[in-house]
């Protein structure tokens, strides 16, 4: 159960640091979110990065489908050399959450290692 909270409060903490904050902001989101709501390391990561995976990849699907896979298929043929906007779906949700994951990772090691010193 605290798995399923830490994962949707992460989501919607990151959607409104977005609107706020720089994209990077999701990082600091995951880690305060982990150090509050503690886990073992791995449900930690898993959170962090489902929660802001579903996220970007969800917001990145709805701009995507606004603008019938038009830019999308642009930057993906710049990237990928593909016109495959699944692809740059996927690539832009990997990227917020091994960053979010990362992230709550290092909290739940943070407080890991608080708890072993004690």
């Amino acid at each position: 159960m605290k798995f399923v909270a830490t994962l949707i409060i992460t989501l919607l903490l990151a959607y409104a640091a977005g609107f706020y904050f720089p994209w990077w902001s999701i990082a600091v989101v995951a880690f305060v979110v982990s150090l509050l709501l503690p886990q073992r390391p791995f449900p930690s990561f898993l959170a962090g990065f489902l929660g802001v995976f579903l996220l970007w990849a969800g917001l990145a699907s709805y701009i995507d489908i606004k603008n019938q896979h038009l830019l999308a298929g642009r930057i993906s043929q710049l990237l990928f050399q593909t016109q495959s906007h699944y692809l740059l779906i996927l690539v832009t949700g990997l990227i917020g959450g091994l960053t979010a994951g990362l992230a709550a990772l290092s909290a739940s090691f943070i407080r890991k290692g608080k708890a072993e010193q004690n």
